[in-house]
């Protein structure tokens, strides 16, 4: 089943394809005209419409890695699967080694495997080098797996200033950045994406023992632009 919500000002209407409840509140996939919306607890959370920033956050932390020295098959975890734009970006790069992606929504990842996010994802999640890893981030971080990565690239809230949910906003202090921090190899990159620019984090990240910390900015049709902020860990 599906609901359509008309359009009032000549726009296309916008329909409900699925909306499902989780342990973390609700989750809906949206069609509005040709592009899809994902949203979280009422919360917009990304749309297909623009993947430029997306993309940007895969492309920045390679050529972060590389400004100090190409590392061979590098490994990444990409905090959140989305629309699929970072994860197909970086399944596009055949320099990456493992690539593990975090998603704690099923439903998300169901829209992927067999719905209207598959051709989104350009079918990255049958790349034998891409492990979905179904699990919430911040849980994931503080597990005993262990594993350390070159990049972290995360994508999980509309930034450090605006999280889709209340427990989300302790990854972005200094606790949770400690904790991203002993995830990375030495001069490994963390790159997070951010509906706007948040220079109360590129401070965060310094105070954490960051170095290299930079806002790349993507302009959009209205409103502040997107960024990626960027930080290095020390080797």
């Amino acid at each position: 089943m599906y609901s359509a919500l008309p359009a009032r000002d000549g726009s296309a209407a916008v329909v409900t394809l699925d909306r499902r409840e989780g342990p973390f509140g609700e989750v809906a996939l949206r069609r509005r005209g040709q592009d899809y919306e994902i949203i979280a607890n009422g919360c917009f959370l990304m749309d297909t419409a623009d993947g430029r920033s997306e993309r940007l956050l895969i492309a920045v932390a390679l050529e972060e890695l590389d400004r100090t020295g190409p590392v061979a098959r590098p490994s990444l975890l990409i905090g959140g699967l989305g629309v699929g734009f970072s994860l197909a970006h970086a399944a596009a790069e055949p320099r990456w080694g493992r690539i593990a992606v975090v998603e704690r929504e099923s439903a998300i990842i169901d829209w992927h495997r067999a719905g209207p996010l598959a051709e989104f994802s350009a079918g990255a999640l049958g790349d034998e080098r891409v492990e979905v890893l179904h699990t919430d981030l911040l849980e994931y971080l503080a597990g005993a797996d262990g594993a350390r990565y070159d990049a972290l690239c995360l994508d999980i809230d509309n930034g450090p200033d605006w999280t889709v949910t209340d427990g989300n906003a302790g990854l972005y202090g200094a606790d949770g950045l400690a904790v991203l921090r002993h995830r990375l190899e030495p001069g490994g990159v963390l790159a997070v994406w951010s509906a706007r620019p948040s220079p109360a984090f590129e401070e965060e990240l310094r105070a954490a023992g960051f170095s290299d910390v930079v806002t790349h900015e993507i302009e959009v049709a209205r409103g502040v632009p997107d960024v990626v902020h960027l930080a290095r860990r020390a080797r």
